[in-house]
């Protein structure tokens, strides 16, 4: 059975830091691009970053470029996004997932909120 279990999320303020992880079991962790994304009230869920199963950043949306970073660690069968220079509109509840292969069920994500 497949599970994504998200962790590291919490209130900080504008400009502050935050290391997102997501563990996974139930699925062979290096065959997969990961991403993450996120979903703010009243939005779509969106994607934020993927990187590819060798450890390759190729998406990074517009709105994060330059203050958010995502790795792996396929021995740990985990992903990771560090979060830097947050601003209020960073405020998301935050998951991960395979996009192309999209895993279901959606683990529960961890509520990012920016703010002073």
């Amino acid at each position: 059975q497949v599970q994504l279990v998200e962790s590291g999320g919490g209130l900080v303020q504008p400009g502050g830091s935050l290391r997102l992880s997501c563990a996974t079991s139930g699925i062979i962790f290096r065959r997969y691009a990961m991403g993450w994304y996120r979903q703010a009230p009243g939005k779509q869920r969106e994607l934020v970053a993927q990187i590819t199963n060798g450890g390759s950043t190729n998406y990074l949306a517009d709105s994060v470029k330059g203050r958010f970073t995502i790795s792996r660690d396929n021995a740990k069968n985990t992903v990771y996004l560090q979060m830097n220079s947050l601003k209020p509109e960073d405020t998301a509840v935050y998951y991960c997932n395979a996009p192309g292969a999209i895993m279901r069920p959606w683990g529960q994500g961890t509520q990012v909120t920016v703010s002073s």
